[in-house]
């Protein structure tokens, strides 16, 4: 795991920290995953077999050519990590620590995306543009993509969109589509997303419902 580890500290951008500190952060990361997901068995287990592992790692490497200056390579990595791991995030896209994509297939984080920290999205995912593929140059410089709050959970096939805001510890139902700003505690459902009550606040509900759910007045 070490070697793993490693890699990661070179891409992270902290230079100034030691590699013992990144190596930390690499294992606080996975075990961040292994305490949201039933199924993982082992931090080794987690590092060979996980695809949004991999792909939040390569995604490390791309960001930095990116942020250097060398975006073509950085599409390739990305592009390559897609072909591999059937995930498409952005090299520009920016992400927090501890990202958890479970699962992974389908997703798709778009460039302008900002991702707050201990956010959790499965599959099928998307965090897209709203603007029709017209007049691209006008564009190029603008906030397109969605942002996402601290410790947000993202449900199968929800669709955000546009430059909204998710606020922290929100939860976005399985096959919603969100195309305004969610406020923070919020749990929503459907398509267009509307907001609904949801009776026990504690409880973890990664597809954001629950049987105590009450229809929004």
């Amino acid at each position: 795991m070490k070697w793993f580890a490693h890699i990661f500290v070179v891409i992270n951008n902290s230079l100034n920290f030691s590699s013992s500190h990144y190596i930390h952060s690499m294992i606080d990361y996975l075990k961040s995953i292994k305490s949201r997901d039933p199924a993982a068995k082992s931090l080794v287990s987690i590092i060979l077999t996980y695809p949004g592992v991999k792909a939040v790692f390569f995604h490390k490497i791309a960001s930095f050519f990116f942020i250097a200056g060398f975006e073509l390579l950085a599409r390739i990595i990305s592009q390559t990590t897609r072909f591999f791991t059937g995930i498409e995030i952005h090299p520009g896209a920016k992400i927090g620590k501890n990202l958890f994509i479970d699962h992974g297939m389908g997703v798709v984080i778009g460039e302008t995306s900002k991702i707050g920290d201990n956010v959790t999205i499965y599959h099928a995912v998307t965090l897209g543009g709203i603007s029709p593929s017209i007049d691209a140059e006008r564009q190029r410089d603008e906030k397109r993509h969605p942002t996402i709050g601290n410790d947000v959970v993202i449900g199968s096939g929800a669709q955000i969109l546009g430059p909204v805001m998710i606020g922290n510890n929100s939860r976005i139902a399985a096959n919603a589509v969100v195309v305004n700003d969610v406020k923070d505690n919020t749990t929503m459902v459907g398509v267009p997303a509307k907001e609904i009550k949801v009776g026990n606040k504690g409880t973890f509900k990664p597809y954001g419902v629950d049987d105590r759910v009450k229809d929004e007045k």
